[in-house]
């Protein structure tokens, strides 16, 4: 397929919000040209492109930019609507999938908390975490997916999360598997999609990031 006209995304390999924007590129078939920022020097097309935020992920689209990931997600949907659609068409459906996919962000949220605290401290994040992704794990229920047998919105917005599970769990010795395994089920599931496993990062070079950006043994 030839590259789709004036499609770049500007993003950084370990950002889980970078990777929303791949999967959903991925699952509409777009060739688009991929730019590594290096986030302590912002590129000049960065910030100008993001002047609000100044962050990653930015979709640049026949030279106008989209910033905010679940934004370039819905984004991606509807240029692209020719493909299977990635957001519910129903509007209550549409809202429900809206509120769920921004909740996901507190996973990664509360995840990062962890970084700077050792031992007892760890405790309140942790059960934060696990509190977090028992009410996903409610509303992922017994399906296939978040929307049911398809692959759709809050998969995409979630699914980038879990490669920092393993990060979680060996900085803070716990078990996310013990507490929320249909989500773990589901994590699987996602994985054998060609857009997700060719998109989410390999939990141990995630590790070695959150090393070396943290200073954490």
């Amino acid at each position: 397929m030839a590259l789709e006209k004036g499609v770049m995304l500007l993003s950084f390999y370990a950002s889980p919000y970078g990777q929303r924007a791949q999967i959903a590129l991925a699952e509409k078939g777009v060739q688009y040209e991929y730019k590594e920022e290096n986030l302590p020097e912002k590129s000049e097309l960065l910030l100008k492109s993001n002047p609000v935020y100044k962050k990653i992920p930015v979709l640049i689209h026949d030279g106008k930019p989209v910033s905010e990931s679940l934004v370039i997600v819905e984004y991606i949907d509807e240029v692209w609507s020719d493909k299977v659609p990635l957001v519910p068409s129903d509007p209550y459906q549409r809202a429900q999938a809206r509120l769920w996919a921004g909740f996901a962000d507190k996973v990664y949220e509360c995840g990062g908390r962890l970084w700077n605290l050792k031992g007892e401290e760890q405790e309140g994040p942790k059960k934060e975490i696990i509190e977090i992704l028992k009410l996903l794990e409610t509303q992922l229920g017994d399906n296939k997916y978040f929307g049911g047998d398809t692959f759709g919105f809050v998969d995409v917005a979630f699914i980038p999360f879990t490669s920092w599970f393993y990060s979680y769990e060996t900085y803070a010795n716990f078990s996310i598997e013990g507490s929320v395994p249909k989500i773990v089920q589901w994590a699987k599931r996602c994985m054998e999609r060609e857009s997700v496993a060719k998109t989410i990062s390999d939990p141990k070079i995630i590790y070695e990031y959150v090393k070396k950006r943290f200073g954490i043994e």
